[in-house]
């Protein structure tokens, strides 16, 4: 079967080209060459990160890394009270993507009660702190200054009290570098928490929740000169069409639905708490049978795996492709 792809360049929403392809070649493993030379390694194929999304209690942890390199660090987190310390970053900007639960957020910049699907962006240098419900969400540290793509749905506020029950006491404060790394703590100090929320009457900025549009196949939300993060939605129908970025790997992590992803690296079904890495230049597409959406991080820079696999994608036969036939909008 013929199928079309598009192949991309970071920060650009158009094709560089367009290819017409074989798909069973496109996928299947190259001829045998004919010298005595070996031209090309083997490549593992495709790894799953998975946390379940249903909440499950357990004592407080830190957050999970599940993708970094020395610029960007992806963690998941689960939260069920308050954390230990306010926490100011010196190098990046704080991403968080509200997964499930129920959150507030409290800054010097007012407080964000959240809901699944939220978005918001900590600027570097400001003092937070999480209060959580069975919370789960994500976090991207990012270098700063990232910037926002989207309106914004609203904003923090000032809330004093930031939740029912809160009462006015002594506090720490961590300042951090390196993405607030385990180990890479500046200094850690006591501070008035009441004095810290009512910064907010001396600020003009405000944080705000972004959300993405499910009318739209793919909204971006946040970016720089070497990264993007947005959200996908999928829904059956359409042409299937393959997609390789030539200067970013792709981090996806399901929200939502079901999906199979096929690509050069395996075919791999996905469900919801699934992370999955497609490195830069592998061409890739996504069957689906029910509407759903995932969160997309192109990052310029390789974004290695360093939690643990939970499953890896299985190799492609000509007997797979007939049984993959409703296709992705």
């Amino acid at each position: 079967m013929s199928v079309v792809e598009d192949v991309m360049v970071l920060g650009s929403d158009h094709p560089l080209r367009s290819i017409v392809r074989d798909e069973h070649l496109l996928l299947s493993p190259p001829h045998p060459p004919k010298v005595p030379v070996k031209l090309w390694g083997e490549h593992p194929p495709l790894t799953v990160v998975h946390y379940p999304q249903q909440y499950e209690p357990e004592a407080f942890a830190p957050p999970r890394g599940v993708y970094e390199n020395d610029e960007i660090r992806v963690e998941w987190q689960k939260l069920d009270g308050r954390q230990p310390f306010y926490h100011r970053n010196c190098d990046v900007d704080e991403i968080s993507y509200q997964i499930g639960g129920e959150r507030t957020l409290m800054s010097e910049l007012g407080v964000i009660e959240f809901q699944s699907g939220e978005f918001s962006r900590i600027p570097r240098g400001v003092a937070h702190d999480n209060y959580g419900r069975e919370d789960s969400h994500l976090l991207f540290y990012i270098p700063a200054p990232v910037t926002e793509l989207a309106p914004a749905q609203r904003e923090s506020g000032a809330m004093i009290p930031p939740f029912p029950g809160w009462q006015p006491g002594e506090a720490n404060e961590a300042i951090t570098q390196c993405m607030a790394a385990a180990g890479h703590d500046i200094t850690v100090f006591a501070v008035d928490e009441q004095l810290l929320l009512e910064q907010v009457h001396q600020e003009d900025r405000r944080m705000a929740v972004l959300r993405a549009d499910p009318a739209q196949d793919v909204t971006w939300l946040y970016t720089t000169d070497r990264i993007r993060l947005g959200m996908v939605t999928t829904i059956p129908g359409g042409q299937r069409r393959y997609r390789r970025t030539l200067d970013a790997d792709e981090i996806q992590y399901q929200a939502h639905g079901h999906r199979t992803l096929i690509t050069q690296r395996g075919i791999v079904d996905l469900g919801p708490g699934d992370f999955v890495r497609i490195p830069l230049g592998i061409s890739h597409t996504s069957v689906v049978t029910e509407p759903g959406d995932y969160v997309s991080l192109l990052s310029h820079q390789e974004l290695p795996q360093v939690a643990e696999t939970a499953r890896t994608a299985d190799a492609y036969t000509p007997e797979q492709l007939p049984s993959l036939t409703v296709e992705v909008r």
